[in-house]
C-alpha cells in the first residue's frame, strides 16, 4: 500500500507539471500574458521557470523505482533499454520541431528544410539528461553520484565564467553555452525566439540539468527507504531549505537564469521541488486528503504522450483557418474575447486547451492505456 502512495504522489506531481506546462505553452496571445505565466526575460525567476526542471526532477524520481530492476537484469539490459528510450525521446523531440514537415512558400506547399530544423529542444534535453544520469546512477556509488553532481554544477560555473564574454560572461550574446552550440550545430539549427540564434536547451547548459534528474532520483530513493512518514516529510523539507539557501547565496555571483540553466537555478528549483513533493506526501499519504488528485493523475500517468500530443495538435489547430485567423486565434478573439479582457481571454484559451488534452488523458486512463517509450 505504501508503494502505491508513493506512486500516487509522483503521478500528482508529474500531472501538475504537465498541466502547468500546457497552460504556459499555449496562451491565446503571446502579447497578453500574466507576468507569473512568462519566463524571466533573462536573469531572475518566475513560476513558469519551474515547469521544465520539475519535469526533469520527476524523471529522476521515477527512475528510483526502476533502476534496481536494471541492476538485477544486468548491464546488457540496462544499456539496451536506456539507449533505446533516450534515442526515441530525442527523435520524437526533433520530429516535433520539424512537424508538420511542410510550409507555404509563394502560395505553394513545400517540404520544410532539415537544414533549418532546430536540433536541441525540450525532449532532446530530457533524453540527454536521462541517459547521462542513468549511467552515473547505474555505475557510480553514492559518493561518486554526489561528486559528479558537485563537479557538474561547479564545473559548469567555471566554464561559463572562463569562456564567456570577459565583460559579461552570463549575457545572452556572450555566454559560453551559445558559443559551443554555434560551433556544433550552427545558427540555423538553434532556437531564434530570443532575437538571435540562441538555444535555451543547448548542449553545454544540459550539463547542470542532469543534476535536476539526479536529485529527483535521490529523493525517490530516500522516500522508498523511509516511507511516507513525518520524518520523511521533515527531512525533505530541511534539505529543500538548505538547497534554497545555498541557491540564493550562489545567485549573487551566478544569477538564477533558466535560459542558460545556471547552477544556482538548479539548486533553487530542486529545493522547491523537494518541498512540493514533501507537501504532496504529507497531504496525500499522511493526512490522506485526496480530493481533486485524480485530475492531475490523468496527466501524470501519460505525461510524455500528452505533452507531445498537445504540441502536435496545437500546430494542426493553428493550420485551421477561421476567416483571417486560425481556429485557436478565433477561440481567443471571438469566443473568450467576447466576454473577457485580453489577458484573461488569453489565459482562458490556454486553460481550455489544457482541458481538451486532459480529456485525451482521461480516455486513455479509463481504457487502461499508458504509453511508455
Amino acid at each position: 500500500m505504501a508503494q502505491q502512495g508513493r506512486f500516487l504522489a509522483l503521478d500528482v506531481f508529474r500531472g501538475m507539471t504537465i498541466c502547468f506546462m500546457i497552460i504556459v505553452n499555449s496562451p491565446g496571445s503571446w502579447s497578453y500574458i500574466y507576468a507569473p505565466l512568462e519566463h524571466a526575460p533573462w536573469h531572475g525567476f518566475t513560476p513558469t521557470d519551474l515547469v521544465f526542471p520539475s519535469f526533469l526532477f520527476a524523471v529522476g524520481n521515477a527512475m528510483a523505482f526502476v533502476m534496481e530492476k536494471y541492476a538485477s537484469q544486468g548491464s546488457g539490459v540496462f544499456w539496451r533499454k536506456t539507449l533505446k528510450r533516450s534515442f526515441l525521446i530525442f527523435f520524437i523531440g526533433f520530429m516535433m520541431y520539424w512537424f508538420p514537415f511542410v510550409e507555404k512558400v509563394d502560395g505553394s506547399w513545400v517540404m520544410s528544410p532539415l537544414s533549418e530544423t532546430r536540433i536541441p529542444g525540450v525532449l532532446q534535453r530530457i533524453a540527454l539528461c536521462y541517459l547521462c544520469a542513468s549511467i552515473v546512477l547505474y555505475y557510480g556509488s553514492k559518493q561518486i553520484v554526489y561528486a559528479f553532481s558537485v563537479l557538474a554544477l561547479v564545473g559548469y560555473w567555471i566554464l561559463m565564467y572562463t569562456y564567456g564574454d570577459p565583460n559579461d560572461p552570463y549575457s545572452l550574446a556572450g555566454n559560453a553555452a551559445l558559443k559551443l552550440d554555434l560551433a556544433i550545430f550552427g545558427p540555423n539549427h538553434l532556437y531564434h525566439g530570443e532575437g538571435i540564434a540562441f538555444d535555451p536547451e543547448g548542449l553545454l547548459s544540459t550539463l547542470p540539468a542532469i543534476v535536476n534528474v539526479i536529485i529527483g532520483y535521490l529523493a525517490g530513493q530516500f522516500i522508498r527507504k523511509h516511507g511516507n512518514t513525518y520524518e520523511t516529510v521533515g527531512r525533505l523539507m530541511l534539505t529543500a531549505a538548505a538547497l534554497i539557501v545555498v541557491a540564493f547565496a550562489w545567485d549573487m555571483v551566478f544569477p538564477f537564469n533558466k535560459k542558460i540553466w545556471t547552477s544556482s537555478f538548479v539548486l533553487l528549483t530542486c529545493g522547491i521541488n523537494l518541498a512540493m513533493l514533501a507537501a504532496l506526501i504529507y497531504s496525500i499519504e499522511i493526512v490522506r486528503y485526496r480530493t481533486g488528485t485524480y485530475f492531475f493523475v490523468v496527466f501524470g500517468r501519460n505525461p510524455l504522450f500528452i505533452y507531445v500530443t498537445a504540441s502536435i495538435l496545437l500546430s494542426l489547430i493553428f493550420m485551421i483557418r477561421v476567416g483571417d485567423t486560425s481556429f485557436y486565434g478565433w477561440m481567443y478573439q471571438s469566443f473568450f474575447g467576447s466576454f473577457a479582457g485580453p489577458h484573461l481571454a488569453s489565459l482562458l484559451t490556454a486553460i481550455w486547451w489544457m482541458l481538451m488534452n486532459w480529456l485525451i488523458g482521461y480516455a486513455l486512463d479509463k481504457k487502461g492505456i499508458y504509453v511508455r517509450v
